[in-house]
């Protein structure tokens, strides 16, 4: 079985060589946009640079998926995929904030089955064991319990009018850390209605899924990884008590974007 504390250590050194390069502590840092509106930075690749080859030694029989390394399909003949993100929420990276964090995940069989995320910025070491729990620098992590929707906090930098019942929370811009806070008790509702990464959310969904919060898409189905396409649409993390009726209330939302093939 793998060694998680080496898997611990593995991330905790790359969100340490990741500090080394951020911006918030003054250093200079070369940019540029992989696509428009999409940008990266030397540390995102150093970062992935550095977890692919510890992690494939931690594991050799593991695939590996990354935001920032070209797919191979050969991962799909695996049991065993790593899905990495080097730094998940890189324009708060780049602009020096701490909303910014390592993600990396192990998954099984199309699960979840180890998290490991790292915000150093922030003095933060999230993981989860599936069937084991969640843990935030050593303390076991419980979900939201809220029971209704109205009300309800959610991460965000503005709402549209359907939402304004809602209330608004700090926003970190790494999806991943936005549904740790769910995990955490620190807001009950992340929802995104757009097509998204398997990379990008593996290793929260299982701390979030750990910590007792529901996990699905924008329908309320439940996510699939290391599948050909590593995409699904949508992302709705929240306490258990209130998902189905974030999911009705998105309903229409959902299905006009898809539509609209956004």
């Amino acid at each position: 079985m793998i060694d998680r504390e080496r898997l611990e250590d593995i991330c905790r050194e790359a969100g340490d060589m990741a500090l080394r390069q951020w911006p918030g502590h003054g250093h200079a840092l070369e940019t540029w946009e992989k696509t428009p509106g999409s940008p990266v930075c030397t540390a995102d690749l150093e970062v992935d640079a550095f977890l692919k080859r510890e992690l494939r030694a931690l594991l050799p029989a593991a695939g590996w998926l990354s935001e920032e390394t070209v797919d191979h399909p050969e991962r799909l003949e695996k049991g065993l995929c790593w899905l990495v993100d080097p730094i998940d929420g890189t324009r708060d990276f780049i602009r020096g904030r701490e909303g910014w964090a390592v993600s990396v995940a192990l998954v099984s069989e199309s699960k979840p089955l180890l998290a490991s995320l790292v915000a150093p910025a922030r003095g933060e070491t999230w993981s989860a064991t599936a069937g084991q729990g969640a843990w935030r620098n050593g303390e076991r992590l419980q979900a939201s319990t809220r029971e209704t929707l109205p009300g309800a906090r959610v991460p965000a930098d503005s709402l549209p009018k359907e939402d304004k019942d809602l209330t608004m929370v700090d926003k970190p811009n790494s999806i991943a850390l936005r549904i740790a806070m769910v995990a955490a008790g620190e807001a009950d509702l992340v929802a995104t209605l757009r097509w998204g990464f398997e990379w990008d959310v593996a290793a929260a969904a299982l701390i979030a899924r750990e910590a007792g919060a529901a996990v699905t898409d924008a329908f309320g189905k439940a996510l699939a990884y290391n599948k050909r396409d590593p995409r699904a649409f949508g992302l709705l993390v929240s306490a258990p008590a209130i998902h189905q009726a974030a999911v009705e209330r998105l309903a229409t939302r959902a299905r006009e974007y898809i539509k609209r093939g956004k």
